[in-house]
């Protein structure tokens, strides 16, 4: 749907560490790097989107960014990681029926207040 998505963070290196922790079950890790002002780009080296984040005072509005995870267990796992990254809770692991019958989701907010999701959308088998 997209190709990359890039915003602002107020401490470069502690939203960096977060992202990469808590994006982890994914398989996402850091693709490219430049200075904290031009910023990070975080993949799954097997997909070609990304997200970008770079250093910055602003204070942009908060985000709701949702990650795909290809099952249910991926969920699971990035909500573990993203509170041990230091992320707060927003939304345990679990099926969200008024989106549709399979939504499986977990939600936190990351260290600039901005709204983490991952969804799995497959039944489990």
């Amino acid at each position: 749907m997209f190709d990359h998505v890039k915003f602002g963070v107020n401490d470069y290196a502690r939203s960096k560490a977060f992202y990469l922790k808590a994006l982890k079950p994914l398989g996402v890790t850091s693709v490219s790097e430049g200075s904290p002002s031009y910023g990070v780009e975080l993949s799954n080296p097997q997909s070609p989107v990304s997200l970008c984040l770079f250093q910055t005072e602003e204070k942009p509005a908060h985000l709701h960014i949702a990650f795909m995870a290809e099952t249910r267990p991926q969920v699971d796992a990035f909500h573990r990681a993203a509170l041990e990254a230091g992320g707060r809770d927003n939304g345990p692991p679990g099926l969200r029926p008024h989106y549709h019958a399979n939504y499986y989701a977990a939600f936190v907010i990351d260290p600039d207040g901005h709204n983490i999701e991952v969804v799995c959308h497959t039944p489990t088998v």
